[in-house]
Protein backbone atom coordinates (compact mmCIF):
# COMPACT_ATOMS: atom_id res chain seq x y z
CA UNK A 1 0.00 0.00 0.00
CA UNK A 2 0.86 3.39 -1.27
CA UNK A 3 1.40 5.97 1.96
CA UNK A 4 0.87 8.84 0.39
CA UNK A 5 -2.15 7.17 -1.45
CA UNK A 6 -4.22 6.84 1.99
CA UNK A 7 -2.82 9.83 3.51
CA UNK A 8 -5.77 12.77 4.17
CA UNK A 9 -4.72 16.47 3.40
CA UNK A 10 -3.55 17.38 6.90
CA UNK A 11 -2.98 14.08 8.99
CA UNK A 12 -2.14 14.27 12.61
CA UNK A 13 1.53 12.34 12.95
CA UNK A 14 -0.71 9.38 14.83
CA UNK A 15 -2.87 9.03 11.67
CA UNK A 16 0.01 9.28 9.67
CA UNK A 17 1.44 6.14 11.23
CA UNK A 18 -1.92 4.56 11.51
CA UNK A 19 -2.00 3.98 7.79
CA UNK A 20 -1.35 0.13 8.43
CA UNK A 21 0.29 -2.06 10.68
CA UNK A 22 2.15 -5.34 9.89
CA UNK A 23 3.21 -8.15 11.57
CA UNK A 24 6.76 -9.42 11.90
CA UNK A 25 8.76 -11.43 14.23
CA UNK A 26 11.16 -10.01 17.06
CA UNK A 27 14.57 -9.85 15.84
CA UNK A 28 16.77 -13.30 17.77
CA UNK A 29 20.06 -12.03 17.09
CA UNK A 30 22.34 -13.19 19.73
CA UNK A 31 23.24 -10.89 22.16
CA UNK A 32 27.14 -10.39 23.48
CA UNK A 33 27.30 -10.17 27.13
CA UNK A 34 28.47 -5.94 28.07
CA UNK A 35 31.99 -5.71 27.75
CA UNK A 36 34.37 -4.41 30.27
CA UNK A 37 35.83 -2.28 28.45
CA UNK A 38 34.81 0.49 27.16
CA UNK A 39 37.24 0.21 23.84
CA UNK A 40 35.04 -2.50 22.13
CA UNK A 41 31.93 -2.16 20.69
CA UNK A 42 29.08 -4.04 22.54
CA UNK A 43 26.15 -5.89 20.55
CA UNK A 44 22.88 -3.72 20.19
CA UNK A 45 20.63 -6.24 20.01
CA UNK A 46 17.65 -6.49 22.60
CA UNK A 47 15.47 -9.33 20.97
CA UNK A 48 14.19 -10.73 24.04
CA UNK A 49 10.83 -8.69 24.81
CA UNK A 50 8.73 -8.64 28.02
CA UNK A 51 5.56 -8.77 25.83
CA UNK A 52 3.37 -6.17 27.82
CA UNK A 53 3.25 -2.60 29.04
CA UNK A 54 5.48 -1.70 31.60
CA UNK A 55 3.30 1.80 32.10
CA UNK A 56 -0.25 2.70 30.68
CA UNK A 57 -2.86 5.60 30.53
CA UNK A 58 -5.27 5.71 33.60
CA UNK A 59 -7.89 5.67 31.30
CA UNK A 60 -9.38 8.12 34.30
CA UNK A 61 -11.87 10.84 33.02
CA UNK A 62 -9.62 14.04 33.45
CA UNK A 63 -6.58 13.12 34.52
CA UNK A 64 -2.86 14.24 32.60
CA UNK A 65 -2.62 10.36 31.74
CA UNK A 66 -5.96 9.81 30.75
CA UNK A 67 -5.53 8.88 27.28
CA UNK A 68 -2.22 7.65 26.06
CA UNK A 69 1.28 6.97 27.31
CA UNK A 70 4.47 7.68 25.03
CA UNK A 71 8.26 8.48 24.66
CA UNK A 72 10.15 6.60 27.24
CA UNK A 73 13.39 8.07 28.68
CA UNK A 74 14.55 5.82 31.53
CA UNK A 75 17.56 7.32 34.06
CA UNK A 76 19.13 6.50 37.13
CA UNK A 77 18.99 8.82 40.33
CA UNK A 78 20.39 8.07 44.03
CA UNK A 79 20.13 4.24 43.23
CA UNK A 80 16.34 4.00 41.55
CA UNK A 81 15.17 3.99 38.21
CA UNK A 82 13.33 6.52 36.75
CA UNK A 83 11.57 7.42 33.75
CA UNK A 84 9.78 10.32 32.29
CA UNK A 85 7.16 9.74 29.89
CA UNK A 86 4.74 11.67 27.41
CA UNK A 87 1.30 12.10 27.86
CA UNK A 88 -2.11 13.30 26.09
CA UNK A 89 -5.08 13.90 27.74
CA UNK A 90 -7.22 15.15 24.50
CA UNK A 91 -5.75 18.95 24.46
CA UNK A 92 -2.08 18.04 23.87
CA UNK A 93 1.22 16.86 25.95
CA UNK A 94 2.45 17.08 29.18
CA UNK A 95 5.34 15.23 30.92
CA UNK A 96 5.02 12.73 33.83
CA UNK A 97 7.35 10.73 35.97
CA UNK A 98 7.41 7.10 37.25
CA UNK A 99 9.93 4.89 39.64
CA UNK A 100 11.40 1.43 39.78
CA UNK A 101 13.33 -1.11 41.54
CA UNK A 102 14.08 -3.70 38.82
CA UNK A 103 13.12 -1.62 35.20
CA UNK A 104 10.02 -3.97 35.47
CA UNK A 105 7.52 -2.81 37.92
CA UNK A 106 6.61 0.74 37.70
CA UNK A 107 4.92 3.53 39.69
CA UNK A 108 3.17 6.38 38.10
CA UNK A 109 4.82 9.71 40.20
CA UNK A 110 2.30 12.30 38.34
CA UNK A 111 3.10 15.43 36.34
CA UNK A 112 6.54 17.11 36.52
CA UNK A 113 6.16 19.60 33.18
CA UNK A 114 2.51 20.89 32.67
CA UNK A 115 1.01 22.95 30.25
CA UNK A 116 1.35 26.57 30.94
CA UNK A 117 -1.81 28.74 29.82
CA UNK A 118 0.27 32.15 30.02
CA UNK A 119 2.83 31.01 27.93
CA UNK A 120 1.72 31.07 24.59
CA UNK A 121 4.64 28.37 23.34
CA UNK A 122 3.58 26.33 26.42
CA UNK A 123 -0.37 26.97 26.58
CA UNK A 124 -1.57 23.30 25.15
CA UNK A 125 1.69 21.13 25.45
CA UNK A 126 5.54 20.46 26.65
CA UNK A 127 6.71 17.06 26.42
CA UNK A 128 10.13 16.73 27.87
CA UNK A 129 12.12 14.12 26.56
CA UNK A 130 15.31 13.62 28.01
CA UNK A 131 17.62 14.81 30.56
CA UNK A 132 21.49 15.50 30.47
CA UNK A 133 22.84 11.89 31.78
CA UNK A 134 25.96 9.42 31.32
CA UNK A 135 26.28 8.78 27.75
CA UNK A 136 28.01 5.38 27.61
CA UNK A 137 26.22 2.40 26.80
CA UNK A 138 26.94 0.33 29.40
CA UNK A 139 26.25 2.45 31.71
CA UNK A 140 23.16 2.59 34.14
CA UNK A 141 22.37 6.33 32.70
CA UNK A 142 22.86 8.55 35.84
CA UNK A 143 21.59 11.61 35.01
CA UNK A 144 23.96 15.00 35.88
CA UNK A 145 23.66 18.62 36.97
CA UNK A 146 25.09 21.47 35.08
CA UNK A 147 25.96 24.40 37.56
CA UNK A 148 23.74 23.10 40.61
CA UNK A 149 20.50 21.86 38.25
CA UNK A 150 19.67 19.40 36.37
CA UNK A 151 18.42 20.11 32.41
CA UNK A 152 15.89 18.50 30.26
CA UNK A 153 15.09 18.96 26.45
CA UNK A 154 11.09 19.26 25.66
CA UNK A 155 9.54 20.17 22.52
CA UNK A 156 6.18 21.61 22.31
CA UNK A 157 3.28 22.42 20.22
CA UNK A 158 1.69 25.51 19.78
CA UNK A 159 -1.71 24.43 18.51
CA UNK A 160 -4.68 22.50 20.71
CA UNK A 161 -4.50 18.63 19.68
CA UNK A 162 -2.36 16.06 18.89
CA UNK A 163 1.08 17.67 17.51
CA UNK A 164 -0.71 20.34 15.98
CA UNK A 165 1.46 23.21 14.75
CA UNK A 166 5.04 23.39 14.07
CA UNK A 167 6.83 22.65 16.92
CA UNK A 168 9.73 23.73 19.29
CA UNK A 169 12.36 22.59 21.22
CA UNK A 170 13.92 24.24 24.56
CA UNK A 171 15.53 23.48 28.01
CA UNK A 172 13.57 22.82 31.26
CA UNK A 173 15.73 22.91 34.73
CA UNK A 174 14.78 21.08 37.93
CA UNK A 175 17.08 20.49 41.39
CA UNK A 176 14.59 17.65 42.93
CA UNK A 177 13.57 16.50 39.36
CA UNK A 178 9.40 16.66 40.44
CA UNK A 179 9.59 20.51 39.70
CA UNK A 180 10.40 21.76 36.68
CA UNK A 181 11.01 25.08 34.74
CA UNK A 182 10.38 25.83 31.07
CA UNK A 183 12.84 28.06 29.38
CA UNK A 184 12.51 29.66 26.01
CA UNK A 185 12.70 27.89 22.73
CA UNK A 186 16.26 27.57 21.38
CA UNK A 187 15.86 25.98 18.13
CA UNK A 188 12.55 26.87 16.01
CA UNK A 189 11.56 25.20 12.85
CA UNK A 190 11.62 28.45 10.73
CA UNK A 191 15.41 29.31 11.37
CA UNK A 192 16.32 25.83 10.27
CA UNK A 193 16.64 24.35 6.42
CA UNK A 194 14.17 22.70 4.56
CA UNK A 195 14.02 19.22 6.11
CA UNK A 196 12.75 20.70 9.29
CA UNK A 197 11.05 23.65 8.33
CA UNK A 198 7.71 21.14 9.16
CA UNK A 199 8.47 20.99 13.03
CA UNK A 200 10.86 19.49 15.38
CA UNK A 201 10.30 16.50 17.35
CA UNK A 202 11.93 14.60 20.36
CA UNK A 203 15.06 15.90 21.49
CA UNK A 204 18.32 14.20 22.70
CA UNK A 205 20.46 16.39 25.01
CA UNK A 206 24.19 15.11 25.78
CA UNK A 207 27.53 16.45 26.74
CA UNK A 208 30.93 15.36 25.34
CA UNK A 209 34.36 17.06 26.60
CA UNK A 210 33.18 20.62 26.74
CA UNK A 211 30.34 20.73 24.10
CA UNK A 212 26.88 19.89 24.06
CA UNK A 213 24.83 18.01 21.51
CA UNK A 214 21.00 18.26 21.06
CA UNK A 215 19.77 15.76 18.74
CA UNK A 216 16.29 15.80 17.29
CA UNK A 217 13.85 14.84 14.11
CA UNK A 218 12.19 17.09 12.35
CA UNK A 219 9.47 16.76 9.54
CA UNK A 220 9.82 18.81 6.17
CA UNK A 221 6.36 20.10 5.78
CA UNK A 222 3.00 20.27 8.10
CA UNK A 223 0.58 18.61 5.60
CA UNK A 224 0.56 15.86 3.15
CA UNK A 225 2.80 13.00 3.48
CA UNK A 226 5.94 14.16 4.95
CA UNK A 227 9.31 13.10 5.97
CA UNK A 228 11.12 12.94 8.86
CA UNK A 229 14.76 13.03 9.57
CA UNK A 230 17.43 13.15 12.17
CA UNK A 231 19.95 16.13 12.41
CA UNK A 232 22.30 18.04 15.49
CA UNK A 233 23.06 21.27 16.57
CA UNK A 234 25.82 21.59 19.61
CA UNK A 235 26.68 24.53 22.16
CA UNK A 236 29.08 25.44 24.79
CA UNK A 237 27.12 27.25 27.32
CA UNK A 238 23.17 25.46 26.52
CA UNK A 239 22.09 28.99 25.52
CA UNK A 240 23.77 29.36 22.13
CA UNK A 241 23.27 26.82 19.58
CA UNK A 242 24.15 26.27 16.05
CA UNK A 243 22.78 23.43 13.32
CA UNK A 244 25.11 21.28 11.53
CA UNK A 245 26.15 22.39 8.86
CA UNK A 246 25.78 18.76 6.84
CA UNK A 247 22.63 17.91 8.75
CA UNK A 248 20.53 15.50 8.73
CA UNK A 249 23.07 13.05 9.77
CA UNK A 250 20.34 10.34 10.07
CA UNK A 251 18.34 10.44 6.32
CA UNK A 252 15.75 8.61 5.01
CA UNK A 253 16.37 5.13 3.09
CA UNK A 254 15.30 4.73 -0.53
CA UNK A 255 11.96 2.77 -1.31
CA UNK A 256 10.88 -0.22 0.60
CA UNK A 257 13.64 0.36 3.33
CA UNK A 258 12.32 0.73 6.96
CA UNK A 259 12.87 4.15 7.19
CA UNK A 260 11.82 5.55 4.08
CA UNK A 261 9.47 8.11 6.06
CA UNK A 262 11.01 8.34 9.08
CA UNK A 263 14.16 8.59 10.49
CA UNK A 264 13.07 9.59 14.11
CA UNK A 265 13.24 9.90 18.04
CA UNK A 266 17.40 9.76 18.44
CA UNK A 267 19.05 8.28 21.54
CA UNK A 268 22.94 8.51 21.30
CA UNK A 269 25.15 6.57 23.24
CA UNK A 270 28.82 6.01 23.32
CA UNK A 271 29.47 2.59 22.37
CA UNK A 272 33.17 1.51 22.68
CA UNK A 273 35.23 3.15 20.47
CA UNK A 274 32.03 4.38 18.23
CA UNK A 275 28.88 5.86 18.32
CA UNK A 276 25.48 4.18 18.83
CA UNK A 277 22.10 5.90 17.22
CA UNK A 278 18.76 4.27 18.39
CA UNK A 279 16.04 6.09 16.53
CA UNK A 280 12.80 4.52 14.73
CA UNK A 281 12.10 4.35 11.32
CA UNK A 282 8.76 4.46 9.41
CA UNK A 283 8.13 2.11 5.98
CA UNK A 284 6.17 2.87 3.05
CA UNK A 285 3.73 0.98 4.08
CA UNK A 286 3.31 2.78 7.71
CA UNK A 287 4.94 0.29 9.87
CA UNK A 288 7.01 1.82 12.56
CA UNK A 289 10.35 -0.35 13.99
CA UNK A 290 13.22 0.56 16.31
CA UNK A 291 16.26 0.26 14.39
CA UNK A 292 20.09 1.54 15.17
CA UNK A 293 23.33 3.16 13.01
CA UNK A 294 26.42 3.14 14.04
CA UNK A 295 29.03 6.05 12.97
CA UNK A 296 32.48 7.05 14.35
CA UNK A 297 31.58 10.80 15.51
CA UNK A 298 28.94 12.35 16.88
CA UNK A 299 28.07 14.05 12.84
CA UNK A 300 28.88 11.31 10.82
CA UNK A 301 26.05 7.87 10.75
CA UNK A 302 28.06 5.86 8.43
CA UNK A 303 26.37 2.44 9.22
CA UNK A 304 22.91 0.88 9.24
CA UNK A 305 22.11 -2.30 11.03
CA UNK A 306 20.26 -4.28 7.91
CA UNK A 307 17.67 -5.22 10.39
CA UNK A 308 15.51 -4.03 13.29
CA UNK A 309 16.73 -4.28 16.74
CA UNK A 310 12.33 -4.14 17.62
CA UNK A 311 10.13 -5.49 15.69
CA UNK A 312 6.63 -5.02 15.57
CA UNK A 313 4.66 -8.31 17.18
CA UNK A 314 1.68 -10.23 15.88
CA UNK A 315 -2.17 -8.82 15.26
CA UNK A 316 -3.81 -8.19 18.97
CA UNK A 317 -0.07 -8.12 21.00
CA UNK A 318 0.77 -5.09 22.74
CA UNK A 319 2.82 -3.86 19.72
CA UNK A 320 0.58 -5.37 16.85
CA UNK A 321 0.37 -1.80 15.54
CA UNK A 322 4.08 0.05 16.03
CA UNK A 323 7.46 -0.48 18.01
CA UNK A 324 9.24 2.76 18.30
CA UNK A 325 11.00 5.27 20.20
CA UNK A 326 14.08 4.29 22.18
CA UNK A 327 15.34 4.44 25.09
CA UNK A 328 18.20 2.21 26.09
CA UNK A 329 20.26 1.90 29.30
CA UNK A 330 22.51 -1.41 30.87
CA UNK A 331 21.89 -3.15 34.30
CA UNK A 332 24.32 -5.85 35.70
CA UNK A 333 25.48 -6.92 32.47
CA UNK A 334 22.01 -6.66 30.31
CA UNK A 335 20.70 -4.00 27.80
CA UNK A 336 17.31 -2.57 28.38
CA UNK A 337 15.59 -1.05 25.26
CA UNK A 338 12.51 0.85 26.18
CA UNK A 339 9.87 1.45 23.75
CA UNK A 340 6.89 2.61 22.66
CA UNK A 341 4.41 0.16 22.47
CA UNK A 342 0.99 0.15 20.34
CA UNK A 343 -1.17 -2.91 19.29
CA UNK A 344 -4.56 -4.34 20.46
CA UNK A 345 -7.78 -3.72 17.92
CA UNK A 346 -8.37 -0.84 15.46
CA UNK A 347 -9.64 1.97 16.07
CA UNK A 348 -8.96 2.11 19.51
CA UNK A 349 -5.45 0.66 20.16
CA UNK A 350 -3.55 0.98 23.08
CA UNK A 351 -0.37 3.08 23.22
CA UNK A 352 2.38 2.50 26.56
CA UNK A 353 5.92 1.54 27.10
CA UNK A 354 7.32 -1.70 27.18
CA UNK A 355 10.74 -3.24 27.08
CA UNK A 356 12.88 -5.49 25.51
CA UNK A 357 16.87 -6.78 26.74
CA UNK A 358 20.14 -8.43 25.34
CA UNK A 359 18.96 -11.62 27.68
CA UNK A 360 15.92 -13.66 28.29
CA UNK A 361 13.05 -13.11 30.91
CA UNK A 362 12.74 -15.69 33.89
CA UNK A 363 9.56 -16.39 35.69
CA UNK A 364 11.11 -15.11 38.53
CA UNK A 365 11.59 -11.57 37.39
CA UNK A 366 8.13 -11.57 36.14
CA UNK A 367 6.67 -12.37 39.48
Amino acid sequence: MNVRSTVKAKPTRREFLAITAAAAAASSAPMQALAATTDKPISLQTPHKLNKLVLGSSNTAGAFDEKSVDCPFVFRYKGTWYMTFVVFDGAGYQTGLASSSDLIHWKNLGAILKRDPSNPMLKYNVAMNWILRESNITSEGNIQMVNGEYVGAYHAYPSEGYESGAAIIGLATSKDLMHWTAGPAILRPEDGADWERGGLYKPCLMRDGDTFYLFYNAKDHTTGSWHEQTGVATSKDLKTWTRYANNPIITNGPDGSPDAHFASDPCVLRNGSEWAFFYFGLDNKGVARELAATGPDLFHVTTKLPAPLIDVGAPGSVDGFYAHKPSVVSWKGDLYHFYCAVGGVRPNPVRGISVARSRAWTGKELA
